[in-house]
């Protein structure tokens, strides 16, 4: 059986899958690294600093191919080298049937097979020490591409981005340069050379063999669609050896002993392969001569043919080059455009095969990656992505996943006890940070009536500066005294708005009224207490309102609401009366205080005023008795006692501003005796007490014990009185 180069060339075909699968998955790792933030701030820093981590994805594809290779170069070769063997058995006819099938099973002279393929091996792996640095300086140089083009306002980054991988894809990974200085792509290089490798394999398997018999002459078949090279071989007889060129040789006939006939060679067989005989892809096979019995037809030419191969060779560089640009694509628009031309060129393939029938569609020319490499892994889901984040990284990592992210990894169940544990302390840490964050904004914006007790008390250990502390602080505070008035219920104003909308959506009509009426308790400290303080303009509040706002305001906000009560109701105050008798311009300031805010109850009564019904009943008096004549009324004991008190008060203010200050004698104020206890008590501690200007002023302004004040105010005479005058004159007489 002739042996021809296609019979063997397939087997170079698994070789430069592997490679064209490795370069495919180069491709992806670069574009899917560029693709990772690219519309975010600091891209260019994370791709530089991600450049190890690229280098190590290459690797591993580059080891893994090496390892493949190694084996699929030994396999190729060893087949081919049985092929031409075979084929030269065959042709010979010297082998019955079990005799081939043995041929089958045994590699002839394993020393050369052995050795073509380490060759080769070493032919081609010796690329693989450049892929690396090629990938590594290529997504350099892409990333500083992309980065200075949105500079000089030459395009968008993603726009740059996939300019720069469609270069790389078509470029594809040159590695290998030949002595003519040109830079071989990386599939195209390893296909040669193991497709070299495989019919240098054949051939010599197939030749030596034929020599082995004693045959000396081949003859070169008629191929279609041959090449401008092989076009002066076809049908042309060759020597196995001799010198090249064109001669004539005598050989003993095949079947007639001691007859010798001239076969007319064309040149060596050697020389015609030199020529650009049987070189890759080449079709022509060469057969033995047999002297006195082969008859060599003339060979007819085909160029049309072999234009219409042609072109169908550059269609399938097309579509290798579409899905090239396909794989290499960053952006979804560009990987949708290079899949829809690779479909453009694969109907231009089966239009020519329509015009051209006798030619045979090859579709692993088609494909880049139609590989011999171990399976790929399946691609991971995004859960099983996020599980392994969570089990191989450290705690930053895990704080670096999305809230999205974290719930995914969980409903992986890949993960175990001590990775779930990871992923809760996570979101305990987020849900703090985000109470910490909330709380912060809202003691700024000074409304925390949306939380809850629980919440806040959350809150307080989390907060580190003093004003957010100060602000939930007053908060709780303001809750405690919501909690003591007779309209709120205590267990309500401990809800936050998100619990109370809860209880509403399943509240009876009763519980849904208190929940309303916590609301508008809350709405209105919104509105009247803004930022925790009472709200500036009063002005356009209502007077309930401002009664409401009491509850809550503190001594300076009373105050201001007092004052804003007073500027809408003036009343003209009695003037304070100086009759230079203490006792008597008190009395007259009671009585001038209670004239004018009459018909209104008196002072001391006022606390039983505190409900509606009380006070209602108390109008009604007022009204009943309103024409009546009042008797006077007598002060009594207790109300004396009660009196006494402002009466003291009184005086320490009076005698502080005229002795300026100086009301203690000097051991006393070492001793840190309280100044106003000395208006009051037995005279001789009072006195042994008192600076000189003290005991000056009481001299002209006198000093009541409260028997004195009691017995002045009713009327009723008393011993305890007259001791304590008896008293204050001895302690007069020994100024």
């Amino acid at each position: 059986m002739p042996i021809r180069l296609g019979m063997v060339e397939p087997l170079a075909e698994r070789t430069r899958d592997l490679y064209a699968e490795a370069e495919r998955r180069l491709l992806g790792i670069v574009a899917l690294q560029l693709a990772d933030g690219l519309d975010a701030p600091g891209w260019t820093e994370r791709q530089l600093a991600a450049v190890q981590a690229l280098r190590r994805s290459s690797q591993a594809v580059v080891d893994e191919l090496a390892r493949a290779v190694e084996l699929d170069v030994f396999d190729a070769v060893a087949e081919s080298y049985n092929v031409g063997h075979r084929a030269a058995v065959a042709e010979l006819g010297a082998l019955s049937d079990d005799a081939r099938r043995l041929v089958d099973e045994v590699t002839p002279n394993a020393q050369a097979v052995d050795r073509l393929a380490q060759e080769t091996v070493n032919r081609v792996t010796s690329t693989h020490r450049s892929i690396l640095r090629v990938v590594v300086d290529t997504f350099r140089a892409i990333v500083a591409e992309v980065t200075a083009t949105p500079l000089i306002g030459t395009g968008t980054r993603r726009q740059a981005t996939q300019d720069a991988m469609r270069r790389f894809a078509d470029r594809g990974i040159r590695t290998f340069v030949d002595k003519a200085g040109r830079r071989w792509q990386l599939t195209s290089y390893a296909e040669m050379a193991v497709r070299t490798s495989v019919a240098r394999a054949a051939t010599e398997a197939h030749t030596r063999t034929l020599a082995d018999a004693g045959i000396e002459l081949v003859v070169v078949s008629d191929a279609p669609r041959e090449c401008p090279l092989c076009r002066p071989w076809e049908g042309r007889g060759l020597a196995l050896d001799g010198v090249p060129g064109p001669r004539a040789v005598e050989v003993e006939h095949a079947v007639e002993d001691g007859c010798m006939v001239a076969v007319r060679v064309a040149g060596s067989l050697d020389g015609a392969r030199r020529a650009g005989l049987q070189h890759p892809n080449c079709r022509h096979s060469v057969s033995a001569y047999t002297p006195g019995v082969t008859r060599i037809e003339q060979a007819a030419s085909d160029p049309a043919g072999y234009e219409a191969g042609q072109r169908q060779r550059a269609i399938e560089r097309n579509i290798r080059r579409w899905k090239q640009r396909e794989a290499a694509a960053v952006t979804p628009e560009a990987k949708t455009a290079a899949r829809r031309k690779a479909r453009q060129w694969q109907g231009a393939m089966r239009s020519h095969l329509t015009t051209h029938p006798d030619l045979r569609r090859l579709r692993a020319r088609e494909q880049p990656g139609a590989s011999n490499l171990p399976k790929r892994r399946r691609r991971a889901h995004t859960e099983q992505v996020d599980a392994a984040r969570v089990w191989s990284g450290d705690e930053e990592s895990v704080r670096e996943m999305s809230d999205d992210q974290l719930p995914a990894a969980v409903r992986s169940n890949l993960l175990d006890s001590r990775a779930r544990h990871r992923i809760e302390a996570e979101a305990d840490r987020r849900d703090r940070e985000q109470l910490r964050q909330r709380v912060r904004a809202d003691v700024r914006h000074g409304d925390l009536t949306g939380y809850g007790d629980d919440e806040l008390a959350r809150a307080v250990p989390l907060l580190d500066d003093e004003r957010d502390l100060l602000g939930v602080m007053a908060e709780m505070d303001r809750r405690e005294l919501a909690s003591r008035l007779p309209d709120v219920r205590p267990e309500l104003a401990r809800l936050s708005d998100t619990d109370l909308a809860t209880r509403a959506r399943s509240a009876d009509p009763g519980t849904l009224a208190l929940l309303a009426a916590e609301a508008n308790r809350r709405d209105m400290l919104a509105r009247l207490f803004p930022g925790g303080r009472l709200s500036d303009a009063l002005s356009d509040t209502s007077d309930d309102a401002l009664a409401w706002c009491m509850q809550y305001a503190n001594a300076d906000e009373l105050a201001r609401i007092a004052a804003e009560m007073d500027r809408r109701d003036p009343v003209q105050m009695p003037r304070l009366s100086a009759t230079g008798d203490p006792m008597a311009d008190l009395l007259a300031d009671r009585d001038a205080l209670a004239e004018a805010a009459e018909p209104a109850p008196d002072p001391d009564g006022w606390g039983a005023l505190a409900d509606d019904a009380g006070w209602e009943a108390v109008s009604d008096r007022l009204s009943d008795a309103s024409g009546e004549e009042h008797e006077e009324r007598r002060m009594t004991r207790r109300e004396a006692k009660a009196l006494y008190d402002e009466y003291v008060y009184d005086q320490y203010l009076k005698a502080e501003e005229e002795c300026r200050g100086y009301l203690l004698s000097k051991q006393a104020e070492a001793a840190g005796v309280d100044p106003v206890s000395l208006f009051s008590g037995p005279a001789r501690i009072a006195y042994a007490r008192a600076s000189d200007e003290l005991k000056a002023w009481w001299a002209h302004s006198g000093r009541m014990t409260q028997a004195e004040f009691i017995e002045k105010a009713t009327g009723i005479r008393s011993a305890a009185a007259e001791r304590a005058r008896q008293n204050e004159a001895d302690q007069q007489q020994r100024r």
